[in-house]
């Protein structure tokens, strides 16, 4: 697992790093930033912790992602997304 590292329990299963929980194999969706760019990639595998929802991934995913990411390969879809500031209050 890449930055992320989730523990092996004797029987095999995954706790979580920060919060012991659950981890199960799920296919995600991740936002994924590449320069100024948001990319959004789906059917990710991922390791997510049932408890806290940290996700883990496995080096060669995440390597594979960033080629998704720096490709200029047309993408499945297009979405607009609205930006907002954050102002504090007054």
């Amino acid at each position: 697992m890449t930055g992320k590292h989730a523990r092996k329990k004797s029987n095999g299963m995954k706790d979580c790093c920060f919060c012991k929980g659950r981890v199960s194999e799920q296919k995600v969706k991740v936002d994924f930033r590449w320069g100024h760019k948001l990319k959004i990639i789906e059917n990710v595998p991922a390791a997510v912790c049932q408890q806290c929802g940290e996700t883990y991934f496995q080096s060669e995913v995440y390597k594979t992602m960033q080629k998704l990411a720096a490709s200029r390969k047309k993408p499945a879809a297009r979405l607009t997304v609205d930006v907002h500031r954050f102002r504090q209050a007054v």
